[in-house]
């Protein structure tokens, strides 16, 4: 799965950590089985995430705990690698100069400032350890052996990032949704049917919609409706199928996958007409 994050705020605006203007934000690149399920934090000796969420490998209390990691900011990983260029673009986007071991460089860049690995309440490396530690250590194509004894230390806490990157840029969200005259706003609301034609027009499959607020028939507009899908857009998830390692995928190698190819669901939006809204976000909070 690659994981966009649709957030109004990030809580450190006073710090200089706002969110992209006309794009969405990084989540992550998630393993998740055919059926469903996944693992987490399935290596505790690359954990990295001060703050594990959940902080067990279950997240039962019958799971292995994870303990919290006290050493040095994930981004040294990267600095011992020179990709001083990955961490300005996650942090804020700057035309880098060529590199031609870079993956970024083989995509098409944007030329403006932005900020799209965001985080919220919390500065972006700790998002960053976190997707790595929780998700990454589950692929098998990121684990130590695949590399072998002579790869450098940390090689695959960058092929994770630069390929998390690599799927977030061929997947612009926010451009999907505007094609189709469907932008944020705090005053037109939206129904989730068009948003899936939308963003299944343009992966070529149905994406996962998550939505966060208040349930429709929580609110005084959906007062005795059955509906109890959430009423604010907050998240895309789009699936593939990757034939051999996830960090080689493309063309005919990575074929995207309905979101509801095993049975689950596709949304927990409300599926009522004009029940969804999609704000703006807040006064300062993007650039």
């Amino acid at each position: 799965l690659s994981t966009q994050f649709w957030s109004t705020y990030t809580g450190l605006e006073s710090e200089g950590q706002v969110l992209p203007k006309g794009s969405w934000g990084v989540h992550g690149l998630w393993p998740d089985f055919c059926d469903g399920s996944f693992g987490q934090y399935c290596d505790l000796s690359r954990q990295y995430d001060p703050v594990p969420s959940p902080n067990t490998t279950t997240g039962t209390p019958s799971g292995t705990p994870v303990p919290p990691y006290e050493g040095p900011s994930i981004t040294t990983s990267l600095e011992a690698f020179g990709k001083f260029d990955l961490i300005a673009w996650m942090n804020k986007y700057i035309i880098p100069p060529p590199n031609p071991d870079s993956k970024i460089q083989k995509t098409k860049p944007i030329n403006k400032k932005h900020r799209f690995w965001i985080n919220q309440n919390f500065p972006n490396p700790i998002l960053w350890a976190h997707e790595f530690s929780k998700h990454a250590t589950c692929f098998s194509t990121f684990s130590l052996p695949c590399y072998g004894p002579l790869a450098p230390p940390n090689t695959e806490v960058l092929d994770f990032f630069e390929t998390t990157i690599s799927y977030f840029l061929a997947l612009p969200t926010y451009s999907f949704l505007a094609a189709a005259d469907i932008l944020p706003s705090n005053s037109t609301t939206y129904t989730l049917s068009c948003l899936q034609d939308a963003l299944r027009s343009a992966h070529r499959a149905m994406p996962y919609i998550g939505c966060s607020g208040p349930a429709w028939n929580s609110t005084e507009e959906g007062k005795g409706s059955l509906d109890s899908g959430r009423t604010v857009l907050s998240e895309v998830w789009y699936y593939y199928h990757v034939l051999g390692r996830v960090q080689d995928g493309k063309g005919e190698a990575k074929v995207p996958v309905e979101a509801g190819a095993n049975g689950g669901s596709v949304s927990n939006c409300v599926k009522v007409e004009g029940g969804l809204r999609y704000p703006e976000r807040s006064v300062g909070s993007e650039v």
